[in-house]
């Protein structure tokens, strides 16, 4: 079983909600016709998101509009071709690369139901490795330093570590992680919510801060991440 992630970009002159209803309503079932296709997500920026504009952050421009998660048998060029075609014609512009998921925080609290909106938004990261680093050395800062502070300093209920194997279809940058974390949804526009310090203004600072000096050991600032508040949308869910 493989994992793998497409950017999504709209086509030309096209509006998002155009967008985001071709993908829930044509393109999400006709992937999951796909003998191939074991598991779908997709998450789009929506009205839903909306209060969450504030914390988008640029890395790339123009900027992926969706993102789609698929689990396969296969991700090899062959197998996933009907899988690229189908994604072709549905959008303006495509990316993929195949992925190693870790599961920091599985959703339990609020689960999601087939074709539904998930419970409160979902962060959508694409992050640059910066070139100080090893390849070692960031992905300690990332997954060994940084990830207990991601648990702790966050009102964080989904946590999705996905570490790039590499790219199939090149996309803008080379990307070397991505990540997904869900929120609460007072959390878009609440930053003491966020840093799970409601009514705590003493924890919302040391949190906040404590984020930042971590985020700083393996992600460039500015341009070096890509951040979309999205709505999570789970197709099918692997068993």
């Amino acid at each position: 079983m493989e994992k793998i992630i497409y950017a999504l970009w709209r086509k030309h002159g096209e509006s998002r909600e155009t967008f985001n209803q071709r993908l829930k309503d044509e393109t999400a079932p006709g992937l999951l016709d796909l003998p191939n296709v074991h598991g779908l997500r997709i998450n789009l920026q929506d009205d839903a998101v909306a209060r969450a504009e504030p914390l988008r952050q640029h890395g790339t421009d123009p900027q992926m509009d969706a993102a789609l998660q698929v689990w396969v048998d296969v991700s090899h060029d062959e197998f996933r071709k009907p899988l690229d075609e189908m994604l072709a014609a549905a959008t303006g512009r495509i990316a993929a690369w195949v992925v190693l998921e870790s599961c920091v925080i599985p959703n339990t609290l609020h689960p999601s139901q087939p074709g539904g909106r998930t419970y409160g938004w979902s962060q959508f990261c694409f992050i640059k490795r910066p070139d100080r680093f090893s390849f070692d050395q960031w992905r300690y800062n990332w997954q060994v330093l940084h990830t207990p502070v991601a648990i702790e300093t966050q009102s964080n209920f989904e946590y999705v570590q996905n570490l790039v194997v590499r790219p199939l279809i090149e996309g803008p940058h080379p990307y070397a992680a991505i990540v997904e974390e869900c929120f609460p949804t007072e959390a878009m526009d609440d930053p003491q919510t966020f840093f799970d310090a409601a009514g705590d203004e003493a924890k919302f600072q040391r949190n906040a801060q404590e984020m930042a000096d971590s985020c700083a050991r393996f992600v460039e600032m500015p341009g070096g991440i890509d951040v979309l508040p999205t709505s999570q949308y789970d197709f099918r869910k692997l068993a």
